[in-house]
Formats: structure tokens, C-alpha cells, sequence
């Protein structure tokens, strides 16, 4: 297959070169996408008030279990796409690039109607307080309209990035964050318009980034481009998607659901809390997204490599890729630490919030790094082209055994520190399980 100059070959090169640069882009695109529902938390905490703040993040997990499921479909997609770039497969590319347009559309319209249709049901499910519930459910709704676009974006960005080039969805994410900025100021500034006007900019932004991401593989003539006329469901692809995402979806929608727990026992503690937790999902993106990032490199470096037949490579990849994001994570971890007033404080300036949040990252930060061990090897597992093992031991650790540690911390201790110890308990466990599975060499033995 004739490569791209502006795709990387991962299966060549120094390993740690080859991954730091490869991440770079992710972890910008990371950011760029996690600042519009940021974005909407900032202007809605600084221009409208801390009950908007609560009602975007009581909302955020509703939409968060919502798209989880499809959007696990996304990692199907770019595992299938990086193995056959590795083993130079050209006329497989192109089937999964539309096929993958057509699970965008038909995916993103079931999620639309569902979510909309069950916002308040949810909403009142994890007993979100009366005086937030009409603004949440508007901003769930509104958000839910642009799940089309937000598919299709998320399903392309995948395609490219398993191509091996990072770079151009940064960009085009850089031009959807820059558009919902504007249209957020400009939607409660001049409009007047509240949470509703906040949704609204989001899912315009979306919208961008989907044409964006569209157009660029419409006019790709190299190695892959997407014809509107040619797109429908292969079925075998369709299977090896179905293989691949299908854990990965499940495991995103369980986890969020597991979420619910925990944002129902946040929720109990009333709208200060609310709003901490809220601003607390922001600040602790400085540690999160590079380790996304990260995760997002080894998984598209494996499937290149497994795809070459280079497994040693493999092996020295994810080692490598490990010893960077413990690095990171604890000079990250350390500096919010240290400055955790002023990281809350830009979310929102209430001194019962900021206070709360202060509670919360003294608990989670100083083990974060436990969270890039349970990362990088489950999205390196999954670039093997095995799911099921991870969601495994993640539905077990993330979802059920926090589940528990839930439960019996807030019944022996009923403070916020107690339930923001059921996260690092629970990355511990994980962390645990991974070591031993990834030790093991069952991985291995089946990519063989």
C-alpha cells in the first residue's frame, strides 16, 4: 500500500519517539473535544450561575451512558483499520471507512430519539434536585440532537488517527472547540438563552467537526476515500466490528452506568457537592486525557504492528508507553495538588464548591498513576483485536467491586471523601488484573 506522507508507520522507528508523537496530536484533540462540554460548564458556572453548573454535570453521565455504547463501536473500527494498514490490506480499508459511515447514521439516529425521549426518566431516576431538574433535562435533550454528527465525527477521527495520522483530527477539533466557544458566549451573552443556548453551541460545534472530518476523507485519493454512493453495512465487517466494539460498547455504557451510582450518592449531598464533583471532572482532564492519549497510541501502534507480524515490538511498545504516562501523571497530579484552588476556581468561584473539590483531589490524585497501568494495557489488549478480556476485568473492578466499595464506604464513613475513595480502590484493583492477564501471554498466544 502506497503510504500517505502524512500518515506515521508505527511499525518502524524508536519506539518512544514514535509514540510521543503519535500522542501528541490525541492528547490535543482530547483536550480540544473535552472543552465542549467544558466550555459549557465554564460559561455556565461564571455567566449564569452554580445551578447551571449543577445541571450540566447531574446531566453529563446521562449523556456520557447514552453514547458510550456506540461509541465503543468506534474502537472496533480503528482496530480493524490499523491491522490491515499494518498488513496492507487496501480493499478492507476502504469496506470499513463505509461501513463505518453507515453504522454513524443509523447509530446515531437510534441514540437522538432513545435519549431524548428517556432524559427525564433518567434525570429522575438518579434523583437530581428538583430546582435543576427543567434545565438539565433541556440540555440533554437539545445535546442528544446532535448525536449524528457526533458519530460520524468520532467513527472518521478513529479511521484517520488508525491510518496513522493524528494531526489533521486535532485540527479539525480545533475548529469545532473554537466555534462552540464563540457560539456559547454569544448564546448567553446576547441571547439570553441559559443551559438551552450552551447545548445549542455544543451541538453546532459537533456539526463543524463532523463536515470537517467528512470532507477530508471525501478528498482523500491515497490510500482510502469515502464515496457517499458506496456506503452501506458490509457484513463481515460488520461481524469483526461487532467482535471488536461490541465489549468496548458495553463496557462504556456499564461504566457510566456504575457512574449513576455513585452521581446518585453525590447528588444526596446536595448542590455545592453537585457542582464540586462537576468542576472535579474538569480539573482532573489534566491527568486523564494524557492518559487517553497514551491509550489511544498504543492501541493504534499495536494493531499496526500485529497487523507487520512485529510482536516483540509490541511487547517493548507498551512498556515503554507505560513508563511515559506514570511520568506524566505524577508531575501532573502533584502540580493540581499543589494548586487545586486556582485549577477549581476557574470553574466556578463559590468557596462551598471550591472547598468540596479541595476534599475530593485529596483523595484521588496522589494514586491517578494507578489509572495509566489499567489503560494502556486494556487498549493495548484491544489492538490484539481482543475486547472481551478487558471489558471482563473492568466491568468487574471499574463497575462492580466500586459498586461495592461504594456501598460500604459511604455507610461507614457518609462523607465525599468516602466516595471519591471508591476510584482509586477500584483503579488498584484493575491495574492488579491487567498486570496478571497481560503477564500471562494469553494475548500473545492468540495474536499468534
Amino acid at each position: 500500500m502506497k503510504k500517505n506522507k502524512s500518515n506515521r508507520d508505527l511499525t518502524k522507528g524508536v519506539i518512544w519517539k514514535q509514540l510521543l508523537l503519535f500522542a501528541l496530536p490525541l492528547l490535543g484533540s482530547s483536550f480540544i473535544q473535552q472543552l465542549y462540554n467544558t466550555v459549557d460548564l465554564l460559561f455556565a458556572g461564571n455567566m449564569i450561575g452554580k445551578h447551571a453548573t449543577a445541571a450540566v454535570g447531574a446531566s453529563s453521565l446521562v449523556i456520557t451512558c447514552i453514547v458510550g455504547f456506540f461509541t465503543g463501536l468506534s474502537v472496533g473500527i480503528s482496530v480493524i483499520v490499523s491491522q490491515t494498514v499494518g498488513s496492507e490490506n487496501r480493499e478492507k480499508v476502504d469496506r470499513t471507512i463505509h461501513t463505518a459511515m453507515g453504522l454513524s447514521l443509523v447509530g446515531g439516529g437510534i441514540l437522538s430519539v432513545f435519549g431524548i425521549l428517556a432524559a427525564r426518566t433518567i434525570l429522575t431516576w438518579m434523583d437530581t434536585p428538583a430546582e435543576i431538574m427543567d434545565s438539565a433535562v433541556a440540555y440533554v435533550q437539545i445535546y442528544l440532537l446532535s448525536m449524528i454528527p457526533l458519530m460520524i465525527y468520532n467513527m472518521n477521527a478513529g479511521i484517520i488517527r488508525a491510518m496513522g495520522n493524528s494531526r489533521v483530527p486535532m485540527q479539525i477539533q480545533l475548529v469545532g472547540g473554537i466555534t462552540n466557544v464563540i457560539m456559547d458566549y454569544v448564546s448567553i451573552r446576547y441571547f439570553g438563552m441559559g443551559v438551552e443556548g450552551v447545548a445549542w453551541a455544543t451541538m453546532l460545534s459537533q456539526g463543524v467537526a463532523a463536515v470537517l472530518s467528512t470532507l477530508y476523507l471525501m478528498k482523500r485519493d491515497a490510500e482510502y476515500q469515502l464515496q457517499w454512493k458506496r456506503v452501506r453495512i458490509s457484513g463481515d465487517i460488520l461481524r469483526e466490528v461487532v467482535r471488536i466494539g461490541i465489549p468496548a460498547g458495553l463496557q462504556n455504557l456499564v461504566i457510566t452506568l456504575s457512574n449513576v451510582f455513585v452521581q446518585h450518592e453525590i447528588n444526596g449531598f446536595g448542590v455545592d457537592s453537585i457542582a464540586a464533583f462537576a468542576s472535579y471532572f474538569k480539573v482532573e482532564l489534566l491527568n486523564y486525557l494524557p492518559i487517553v492519549a497514551f491509550g489511544q497510541a498504543i492501541m493504534t501502534f499495536t494493531g499496526q504492528n500485529i497487523g507487520a507480524g512485529k510482536l516483540e515490538r509490541v511487547k517493548k511498545g507498551v512498556k515503554v508507553c507505560i513508563a511515559m504516562g506514570i511520568t506524566y501523571t505524577v508531575c501532573s497530579a502533584g502540580l493540581l495538588l499543589l494548586f487545586g484552588e486556582a485549577a477549581f476556581g476557574v470553574f466556578n468561584k463559590d468557596a462551598a464548591v471550591i472547598a468540596c473539590g479541595l476534599r475530593i483531589i485529596r483523595v484521588t490524585f496522589p494514586f491517578y498513576w494507578l489509572y495509566v497501568i489499567l489503560e494502556v494495557l486494556a487498549d493495548a489488549i484491544r489492538g490484539v483485536g481482543q475486547s472481551m478480556p478487558p471489558m471482563m476485568i473492568i466491568l468487574m473492578t471499574i463497575c462492580v467491586l466500586r459498586t461495592i466499595f461504594l456501598m460500604i464506604f459511604t455507610n461507614i464513613w457518609g462523607s465525599l471523601e468516602a466516595v471519591a475513595a471508591t476510584y482509586p480502590s477500584a483503579w488498584l484493583a484493575a491495574a492488579i488484573c491487567f498486570v496478571i492477564y497481560w503477564k500471562s501471554g494469553r494475548w500473545m498466544k492468540k495474536a499468534e
